[in-house]
């Protein structure tokens, strides 16, 4: 840590909590408040509220400031993540008053951007850091309750009655108690449970939640079980029209611990001493105070400062570092479900532009497009997947940052997620204005009904989901082959002459023979003949079919048929699922499937090829298997599923290789 230098803080919004973290400030060993940014400078008490900072009026203006370090977010939560994005951007550190956004899923993206930034982003949770849970965790891995079996945590209090408008119920300010409050029993739960196993925190492995819900669909008061994998389960509650106990309450079996108003260390926003009851088995008592008199939010401000002068990004425990945020987002996410609440602000009637706040851009490059036979438009040279997404909001973060980087190639199936990766994507363009500049893949036909009056069937109502008319490329999802395989290109064919299929056909899981015969047949009828295929094609040859059904078009027989035809093929598990990764390896056959799908000495020796490859470029194997799939002679369309903004960026590493007919030899067989 460099000796005697401070970081300098701005604060943006200067609400309650920024006037309480002013104070932390001030009493703190490593920081200054040096500007406050706020979009109405004349309001009354600013400057004595904030003495010594610098006004500016307006957010942007304190981003731009040379003068500050790091930046404290106190806006409503809608603006937590635009704002942390944004700051990483201007490369500005930064501590997010809790939650740090609305979920996981933006959580994610916030610290997606400021690993990018190299700076430090921290949720404010500035209990974590105050000596008390420094305390708690010592006395709970020492054992002196025994072993830790239940936990009991609340945080709330009535705001006397319904206010539609105020921040802790509208709803387009992520109003109610889950977001509000709920995060510190939760957060507390969490770490305790992780104590008792030695560790910083621990994730549960089931959540179970309600909650009552006002007339703006928030909650005024809320209540979830948190099961861990160790045993414990934790009883969480929250509110803001209810005045509960707020005392945390850690049951063992040699006794309980009992701390009151745990999150202001038994104090308020200005002091806690810190002072934790034992009870023992005999009903004896013993009472532990840290005795510590320092401002309760110094710790949060010197444990970033702390951070950012050793050139840390996240928080040392017991402070939230970005795993630890992102488990306990995972279980407000869940919580909330569980409870019926999504915001209005989280729909895309409402969320119209980018989690920065800003309008979708086009034409980025890093993504390069191609020429897809029979598609007149340009195409990106991966295809997204993203049907792990339940949610507007969380699919659109990864929907937009695709697109932005050049990507406009989209793989939808009628089967996918019940159907709800269809209605994502005909959100996500409608709110967006992009279906014209997209190419979308529609899929059906999926086994059991594999069959040619499935085919409008399914199309009819696919259409209805995505909110189009068109698609530019179909599948059928599985082959039938008891049924004559010109039925089901006359089926094809007719939706492309009703103009709901505008570009090629064919079918996905399909064989060399079956292909040929329909081929054959259009040929023969005038009809369109199918000219794409979606089967599995990677570096690594699928032994066994991942599921029933499953075509793989790997071995040396399809390339050549693939290559004499240049029939497309969009390829599923272009990246071998995890066996290029180090999730694979000889002595590792703890993954049944890994080892069933891929594991034989030709693979092994691709993949050992891939590592020495990679470690030449500077890259991951799984990026060369990345650039096998693209490198092919014949057109080759990798389907890539990333599930985060990261995953997804490190995909895009993959077009930096740029492998030789040679380079293809040589990994396929040395």
């Amino acid at each position: 840590m460099t000796e005697g230098k401070k970081i300098r803080w701005g604060i943006l919004g200067p609400g309650s909590i920024a006037k309480a973290f002013q104070g932390g400030v001030a009493g703190s060993k490593h920081s200054q408040l040096v500007a406050i940014a706020t979009r109405d400078p004349s309001k009354p008490g600013l400057a004595t509220d904030f003495p010594g900072a610098r006004i500016l009026k307006g957010y942007d203006a304190l981003l731009a400031d040379p003068e500050v370090d790091a930046i404290y977010i106190a806006v409503p939560h809608p603006g937590h993540a635009e704002w942390a994005i944004k700051a990483a951007e201007a490369g500005k550190h930064v501590l997010v008053e809790k939650p740090m956004a609305l979920s996981a899923f933006e959580i994610d993206a916030v610290f997606h951007a400021h690993r990018k930034a190299g700076t430090f982003a921290g949720e404010a949770f500035m209990y974590r850091l105050h000596p008390q849970t420094a305390k708690l965790g010592e006395l709970i891995r020492s054992g002196v309750i025994g072993e830790v079996r239940m936990i009991q945590s609340s945080f709330g209090f009535s705001m006397g009655k319904f206010q539609p408008q105020h921040r802790l119920f509208a709803n387009d300010l992520a109003g109610g108690g889950i977001l509000d409050v709920g995060g510190y029993p939760v957060s507390v739960s969490r770490f305790i449970a992780g104590a008792a196993t030695g560790k910083t925190f621990a994730d549960p492995v089931k959540v179970s939640g309600t909650a009552k819900l006002n007339a703006e669909g928030t909650d005024d008061w809320a209540a979830a079980i948190l099961t861990f994998e160790n045993g414990i389960v934790a009883q969480v509650s929250c509110a803001v029209m209810a005045n509960l106990d707020n005392v945390l309450r850690i049951h063992g079996s040699e006794g309980r611990i009992e701390v009151p108003d745990f999150w202001f260390a038994g104090g308020n926003r200005d002091q806690g001493l810190g002072k934790i009851d034992i009870v023992r088995k005999d009903g004896s008592r013993e009472t532990i105070s840290v005795n510590e008199t320092g401002h309760v939010y110094s710790f949060e401000a010197d444990g970033a400062a702390e951070a950012i002068l050793a050139g840390r990004q996240e928080f040392a425990a017991p402070g939230m570092s970005w795993a630890d945020s992102l488990g306990n987002a995972r279980v407000l996410d869940k919580w909330r479900a569980d409870a019926g609440i999504e915001f209005n602000i989280e729909k895309p009637i409402k969320r119209v532009n980018t989690l920065a706040n800003r309008p979708l851009s086009s034409g980025g490059t890093a993504i390069p497009k191609r020429s897809i036979p029979g598609i007149s438009k340009p195409a990106s040279a991966v295809a997204l997947g993203f049907e792990d997404f339940r949610t507007f909001s969380s699919g659109a973060i990864l929907l937009d940052a695709f697109w932005e980087k050049g990507g406009n190639l989209f793989d939808t199936a009628f089967i996918y997620s019940g159907g709800y990766t269809e209605k994502l994507f005909g959100d996500w363009h409608k709110s967006r204005g992009t279906r014209e500049g997209a190419v979308l893949i529609g899929k059906g036909a999926h086994s059991p009904l594999v069959y040619p009056d499935v085919i409008a069937k399914q199309l009819t109502q696919s259409l209805d989901r995505l909110q189009t008319d068109y698609v530019d490329i179909y599948f059928m999802h599985r082959d039938n082959p008891d049924v004559p395989v010109g039925e089901f290109v006359d089926a094809m064919d007719a939706e492309v002459k009703a103009g709901r299929i505008r570009g090629p056909f064919g079918g996905s899981n399909w064989t060399m023979a079956r292909m040929d015969e329909a081929i054959a047949y259009a040929d023969k009828t005038g009809k369109q003949r199918p000219s794409a295929l979606s089967n599995n094609f990677a570096l690594a040859e699928m032994l066994d079919p991942i599921w029933s059904g499953c075509v793989t078009s790997s071995t040396p027989e399809w390339k050549k048929w693939l290559v004499d035809r240049q029939v497309t093929n969009f390829s599923w598990s272009s990246q071998a699922r995890g066996f290029f990764t180090d999730r694979a390896g000889r002595d590792k056959t703890d993954n049944e499937e890994l080892v069933r799908v891929w594991y034989n000495e030709q693979n092994f020796g691709r993949r050992d090829r891939a590592i020495e490859l990679a470690n030449k470029l500077g890259k991951s194997p799984i990026h060369v298997a990345l650039a096998y799939v693209l490198a092919q002679s014949f057109p080759s369309v990798p389907l890539i599923g990333p599930r985060t903004l990261g995953e997804l960026d490190d995909s895009i590493k993959a077009f930096d290789i740029k492998l030789t007919p040679e380079d293809i030899k040589w990994l396929e067989n040395g």
